[in-house]
């Protein structure tokens, strides 16, 4: 049986649950918080993203189209604007694959054990607003990331699993580089 000490006590703690939930629920609704965190200046309507080109010494064929068609699902999926194909964009996106290299990562027994393909974009915003100091400034940064895989497996082979962690990897952190400010 409970107490009637203890029934209050859980009494209380419902009530506080339930105003907790109910003051998130209206801060978003009402847009004054967001949990997506994505700025993008109200004045900023249209991007224009060109196609991620592989610049890289050695060039994996589906990289760039797999990439460019993630990225640009990406946008139209998080954020409101609108893609366009001609020069007079609020933003312009462009970038290219700079690394795409191998390199031995880890040894056991004197012998490769894990292998490492390190991979870097180049990205470059171009705010077609800035004369009105809308929105963010131009900028350029390069987003890198390192993928391992076993050093008994080939490039070839490996890229089977490794691209669409790439892919996704790499998109989500261009995406955040533009509009979340990491």
């Amino acid at each position: 049986m409970i107490s009637v000490n203890n029934r209050n006590f859980y009494f209380h703690r419902i009530r506080q649950t339930v105003y907790l939930v109910f003051i998130c629920l209206a801060a978003v609704s009402c847009k004054v918080y967001s949990f997506k965190d994505v700025s993008i200046p109200p004045e900023v309507k249209t991007i224009r993203v060109g196609f991620i080109e592989n610049r890289a010494t050695y060039v994996d064929p589906t990289l760039s189209p797999q990439l460019t068609d993630k990225f640009k699902q990406k946008l139209s999926s998080q954020t409101k604007l609108i893609q366009v194909q001609t020069d007079n964009a609020d933003y312009d996106v462009s970038a290219y694959v700079s690394q795409y290299d191998v390199s031995t990562s880890g040894v056991s027994n004197q012998a490769a054990s894990i292998n490492r393909l390190a991979v870097t974009v180049h990205l470059v915003l171009k705010n077609r607003l800035n004369d009105q100091k809308l929105g963010t400034p131009d900028f350029e940064t390069d987003i890198s990331r390192n993928f391992d895989f076993p050093a008994t497996s080939s490039l070839t082979d490996a890229e089977a699993t490794l691209t669409p962690q790439i892919v996704q990897q790499m998109t989500d952190d261009m995406f955040n580089r533009l509009f979340s400010n990491w």
